[in-house]
């Protein structure tokens, strides 16, 4: 009895002081994050531990500047260019590979780890000296590589969707009733499925809207995105510069809480 106790109080005592390190950890992540926000919208803030006003100038100045409306849609544009050129091509290459052809499946596993061999500066130097004296634009390039960057996050999204409607069985019971494969594609399978394509296409979407280097060894400011334009404020004026990050952040955010009501969505609908 004695012992049991002294086990439920060590139990006790272990997950106060977990709940305690993650709470550190917590503010440790977030108060960088709050800080940057709250510059983003203080007047001064230079010799007081909190900012001595606030205002919404910086926000007003930054929407105010074409520059960065630009270079926002310019960033919007390359990067959901990119998730739905991934989704219309690579993802029926995933479902034909996952469904029909699992042989195939080890090498094209294969295929997508080394995608994390090419580092973005190594990349970067080979696409110059390959496509430079081509005609084909450099911000196509960088497109493409855009397309096979996200291959491993479409992939694994496609393929545990896949797996968890048990896709390959649906296809035969809709092909058993008499549609076709495209049909039973379109109107069972896709479906079934698009939780997680979603999700892998947001989460595609996220990583490319804050990719720098290649973008910016490739094309630069010809192709001025928001990373880009980032960059440029960050020696002239810093308020700016974290206005920019605040609403980088929002978005991010905004993304993060689709992708988890809609993965709260699927896992409703799997255990109904």
């Amino acid at each position: 009895m004695a012992y049991q106790e002294n086990e439920k109080g060590f139990v006790e005592a272990m997950k106060k002081f977990t709940i305690f390190m993650l709470t550190l950890i917590g503010l440790y992540l977030a108060l960088p994050i709050l800080a940057t926000a709250l510059y983003a919208f203080s007047k001064n803030w230079n010799k007081t531990i909190l900012p001595e006003g606030l205002t919404f100038e910086w926000m007003s100045t930054l929407f105010q500047d074409m520059r960065f409306v630009e270079a926002f849609g310019r960033s919007v544009l390359l990067s959901g260019g990119a998730v739905v050129l991934s989704i219309l091509l690579v993802v029926p290459a995933i479902f034909i590979i996952v469904l029909y052809f699992p042989s195939l499946e080890k090498w094209f596993q294969a295929s997508v780890v080394m995608i994390y061999a090419f580092p973005g500066i190594i990349l970067a130097v080979g696409l110059i000296r390959f496509y430079s004296g081509t005609s084909i634009p450099m911000v196509l390039t960088v497109l493409g590589v855009y397309v096979v960057s996200v291959l491993p996050y479409m992939y694994q999204g496609t393929r545990n969707s896949l797996r968890n409607v048990q896709g390959r069985q649906l296809m035969d019971a809709a092909e058993l009733l008499g549609a076709s494969k495209i049909e039973a594609f379109r109107k069972v399978l896709l479906p079934a499925v698009y939780p997680g394509l979603f999700v892998s296409a947001l989460l595609s979407f996220s990583i490319l809207f804050g990719e720098f280097v290649l973008i910016n060894l490739v094309v630069g400011s010809r192709f001025e995105t928001v990373q880009i334009y980032l960059m440029s404020k960050l020696s002239t004026s810093g308020h700016i510069a974290s206005a920019i990050v605040f609403v980088y952040i929002l978005l991010m955010g905004i993304l993060t809480l689709v992708m988890a009501i809609i993965t709260k969505k699927a896992k409703g609908m799997k255990q109904a």
